[in-house]
């Protein structure tokens, strides 16, 4: 495509991180419009019914919505090389840790974010969504709506229980990922995979961006930090190999690991309230962002939390593709899944389906 992508976004959200750092190294022409109120009112809403960014305008102005779904399409839309491994293990790793890191880590940003850089974090809301007012005012709008933003800290599992938990289970994937990361530029190699960018949203634009949670990073973990920035900032793109014979690093199994312990056990569970809650309501296509609340379990702590069916539309990206290989492709996909303790995903029944339609999750 000769014309420039826009992408409507922001310096403290998340998946604007996820989604910049992607198209920065696929080396697209691309401008970046901030996601002021008067952005939402006039570009957002308008294209997508309800307020959410990133958001990504493509030349010939198709609206696409989810850091997922603008990876996929640029993916598709553009030549030059892929960030999904064409080994099936590789690829397999690559889709768990993007779902790792897009709803998994969320905790652990979220958390950092409102206890440690609470005070930052409004100021930010101001300045991003407010740029045209009054520093006075601006400042009081960004506390308003950044106090939403932590009021879903209950929905997260986020409590003062769980909080000594999520500190140590974050702490944990640090020293992992910071090992690896001293043999490896990337996760599997020297290009980067769906899975950094899935990682790159939380620890980035959270975590190492927000001060405290940064000066944190750098000190205890900082091959991490310097990733994080690499990652993410414009830089040779287009270059860089995945590792050869398909190979799965050893430094990445401990967080492989992580995710068959902490996250899957929650997928599942997920899986079983969508199936009651389908029945429940058997004529409802569209599926609310959660439905209820159950207990979930993070570094050995039990609480409950909201149960949230959009991480299953991501799974089933996991699943989709181990449904896809045959032979032995499938076979050395399952011995991982089984080395990791995520033999549940083998065979794994996700009913009902879901699909996203018109920027939002329905049943297929």
């Amino acid at each position: 495509m000769s014309k420039a992508y826009t992408l409507f976004a922001a310096p403290l959200s998340l998946y604007s991180g996820k989604a910049r750092g992607y198209l920065r190294w696929k080396n697209v022409a691309y401008r970046e419009v901030l996601a002021t109120r008067a952005v939402y009112a006039k570009e957002i809403l308008p294209r997508v019914g309800w307020p959410v960014m990133p958001v990504l305008v493509a030349p010939d102005d198709t609206t696409v919505q989810d850091t997922t779904d603008i990876i996929d399409y640029v993916e598709n839309a553009e030549d030059g090389p892929s960030i999904y491994p064409e080994g099936p293990k590789q690829k397999l790793a690559a889709l768990i840790l993007e779902l790792f890191g897009d709803e998994w880590l969320l905790i652990a940003a979220m958390y950092y974010r409102w206890t440690f850089n609470e005070e930052f974090a409004y100021s930010e809301f101001g300045n991003a969504l407010y740029a045209e007012l009054p520093s006075e005012e601006r400042a009081a709008k960004g506390r308003e709506d950044g106090a939403r933003f932590k009021a879903f800290l209950p929905l997260l599992g986020i409590t003062e229980k769980t909080a000594p938990a999520i500190e140590a289970t974050y702490e944990e994937f640090l020293r992992a990922f910071d090992t690896h990361l001293s043999k490896h530029g990337f996760l599997f190699g020297a290009r980067p995979s769906i899975g950094d960018y899935g990682l790159l949203g939380p620890l980035y634009a959270h975590n190492y961006r927000d001060p405290a949670s940064g000066a944190h990073m750098k000190k205890t973990a900082p091959r991490v930090a310097n990733w994080c920035q690499y990652t993410h900032a414009p830089q040779h793109p287009l270059v860089g190999g995945f590792l050869a014979g398909d190979a799965i690093p050893d430094t990445l199994i401990p967080i492989l690991k992580m995710f068959a312990r902490e996250q899957l056990p929650i997928l599942l569970s997920t899986i079983e309230h969508m199936k009651t809650w389908h029945k429940t309501n058997p004529n409802e296509t569209e599926v609310p962002r959660a439905i209820g609340m159950h207990e979930y379990t993070i570094g050995g702590v039990t609480d409950n939390r909201g149960i949230v069916p959009y991480p299953v539309w991501m799974l089933q990206r996991v699943t989709d593709h181990l449904a896809s290989l045959t032979g032995d492709d499938n076979k050395a996909a399952k011995a991982l899944l089984l080395s990791i303790g995520a033999g549940a995903l083998i065979d794994l029944d996700i009913t009902p389906r879901l699909t996203r339609k018109n920027f939002k999750l329905h049943i297929a």
